[in-house]
């Protein structure tokens, strides 16, 4: 199935400029066109942005993103390469979840905190 420009833009999220951004430092290859010279995205196109798109949400700066791209386009013999790309980034994601965990332990003894405060002091029991 093949998917136009604002097709594949509605189905990732991403805007039209994106598309084309992302086509035009190497992220993604370019589209087959239709008859009429429109871009025609597969739906295998698809999939690889979706995957671009949890590489960028997972913070993986854009020179590393286009390193892996390439890398993929190069084949099976930078396997690697690319495995390497991930665990390194996959590194950086927990490293990122461990300090939001903790950021998140201060919000909660904070809630915690103001909870207490309002509702007042309380009374010792004997």
């Amino acid at each position: 199935m093949t998917h136009s420009i604002a097709e594949a833009a509605r189905r990732t999220g991403l805007s039209i400029d994106t598309l084309r951004y992302y086509e035009r430092i190497g992220l993604a290859d370019r589209p087959d066109r239709d008859s009429a010279g429109r871009r025609s995205y597969s739906d295998a196109d698809l999939a690889w942005l979706g995957f671009l798109i949890k590489l960028r949400t997972t913070g993986m700066p854009i020179r590393v993103m286009r390193e892996y791209a390439q890398l993929r386009r190069e084949g099976a013999a930078t396997a690697g390469r690319r495995k390497h790309i991930l665990i390194d980034q996959r590194a950086a994601v927990n490293a990122r979840i461990a300090e939001l965990n903790t950021c998140l332990d201060v919000l909660d003894y904070k809630i915690d905190n103001y909870a207490q405060l309002e509702r007042g002091p309380q009374e010792v029991s004997a």
